[in-house]
């Protein structure tokens, strides 16, 4: 297994500690410690993918874990935003509803032997996605309370992004319906 992919092992990984942290508001500084892990878990999808692209490292494995951590990530945050009432429902149904029909899409060509990889839209949209998230956490850890009005603004940017790079990408690859 290669260095990107590793990254993104270690992205799943951090998951359930992030998720624990951000669920426990009593151990001291759990919310600090719940930032710092979706950081530093964001941040190994920025180096993966650069290092993979650089030492042409890219495999199909990659092609298909790396998506994956990504979507397992934002699902978690949702599941527990919902949770802790940071978002509405809706909000999180729309963004794992799309996640969930591209991962179908994906498994779909894959058992047609075609590899998908993400296009630009889905990348914008997991940035805007991670950026939100992050602001979320920030907030979370007491920082400034005006950044909620950058937070409902970002929300719906990463709503229009997530719909918009959805119907994107099945257009872009619908011959794989065929």
């Amino acid at each position: 297994m290669n260095l990107p992919n590793k990254l993104t092992i270690i992205r799943v990984l951090f998951i359930p500690f992030f998720m624990f942290f951000l669920m426990t508001e009593s151990i001291r500084y759990a919310s600090i410690m719940a930032l710092i892990l979706y950081v530093v878990a964001s941040l190994t999808d920025t180096l993966d993918g650069y290092i993979a692209r650089k030492y042409k490292m890219i495999t199909d494995f990659g092609k298909f874990i790396d998506p994956l951590a990504d979507k397992l990530l934002v699902t978690a945050s949702l599941i527990c935003f919902v949770e802790l009432g940071y978002i509405n429902s809706w909000i999180a149904m729309v963004i794992i509803s799309r996640e969930l029909i591209i991962t179908g899409f994906r498994t779909l060509a894959a058992s047609k032997g075609i590899t998908l990889a993400a296009n630009n839209w889905g990348k914008l949209k997991t940035i805007f996605q991670m950026i939100t998230i992050m602001l979320v956490l920030t907030l979370n850890a007491g920082l400034p309370y005006d950044l909620w009005i950058l937070t409902t603004v970002l929300w719906a940017i990463t709503i229009i992004l997530t719909l918009l790079s959805g119907t994107i990408y099945l257009w872009e690859n619908k011959s794989i319906l065929k």
